[in-house]
């Protein structure tokens, strides 16, 4: 199957208004009163002082250009990103949801805007400017939440009036350009294999009491869930890197957190399985 047939280009665009605004009166008070130069620093006020409303809608964003990151590969230095279509269904689904629960927090936002206003008077004191504060009409054109998606170019696809030798190069350079934006891409899977194997067996390796109490559940089902996402993420079929992940998987199987926890034997076998991945692959 191509690769082309085996993944789609996904671009998200997230905006979040970050209520700054830079004040020359106060940046220049701080300088003059500690007697330092003009270019040493900068005031800037929050508009939204006093709320977390604002905050808590960038930190949502982050929270979905996360997600974003974690199940699509990289493909250009900048816009789309490569989705596996064995993940599109789940992909879209999750960020339908992503998508209304940004615009929730959005309405909320605009909806008290007057209000966030009045508490950041008072929580401001003379810093405040109404001037400084566009209307809510044009703080919700700050927010937005874009989803786009595209096909993965065919390379032979050039339609093109120029000579022939040109178009040949072209395609060539492109064929070239293609196979190692694939190759970048799949790096991606391999280094996050990595690291939760180096994370594992760092963990695996510690026998003191303080360590011990920090076992929690998601030492067993992340790895479970990153076994998951590689089958997905493996669009290439590189057949070793799901023999890794085929081997960290059967080493999960069955895996208990609480014996984990409480019995040496049990972590020092575990550890011998997750070095042996690490020790038996060029990562």
């Amino acid at each position: 199957m191509s690769i082309t047939s085996s993944a789609v280009l996904v671009e998200l665009n997230i905006s979040v208004w970050t209520a700054a605004k830079l004040d020359k009166g106060a940046t220049q008070a701080v300088i003059s009163n500690n007697g330092a130069g003009s270019e040493s620093g900068a005031f800037r006020k929050n508009l939204l002082a006093g709320t977390s409303l604002r905050k808590d809608i960038a930190d949502y964003a982050a929270a979905c250009r996360l997600y974003n990151n974690k199940v699509t590969l990289p493909w250009a230095d900048r816009g789309g990103r490569m989705l596996p279509t064995s993940l599109f269904m789940e992909y879209k689904q999750q960020m339908n949801v992503r998508v209304a629960q940004f615009h929730n927090l959005t309405d909320r936002l605009i909806d008290n805007y007057d209000n966030l206003k009045h508490a950041a008077q008072i929580y401001m004191g003379n810093l405040y400017d109404e001037s400084d504060y566009p209307s809510a009409g044009e703080v919700r054109e700050k927010f937005g939440f874009k989803l786009v998606f595209s096909p993965l170019p065919e390379a032979g696809d050039f339609r093109l009036d120029v000579p022939q030798q040109d178009l040949a190069d072209m395609r060539m350079q492109y064929e070239s350009d293609f196979n190692e934006r694939v190759a970048d891409a799949m790096r991606k899977p391999w280094g996050d294999l990595h690291t939760l194997l180096v994370s594992m067996s760092e963990k695996l390796s510690s026998s003191s009491a303080e360590e011990k109490k920090r076992w929690h559940d998601t030492f067993v089902t992340n790895a479970q869930a990153m076994c998951g996402l590689l089958t997905n993420l493996n669009i290439t079929k590189d057949p070793q890197l799901e023999e890794a992940r085929r081997a960290l998987e059967l080493t999960m199987l069955g895996a208990d957190i609480e014996e984990l926890k409480t019995d040496q034997l049990v972590r020092d076998e575990m550890k011998t399985k997750i070095d042996s991945i690490l020790g038996k692959f060029n990562w």
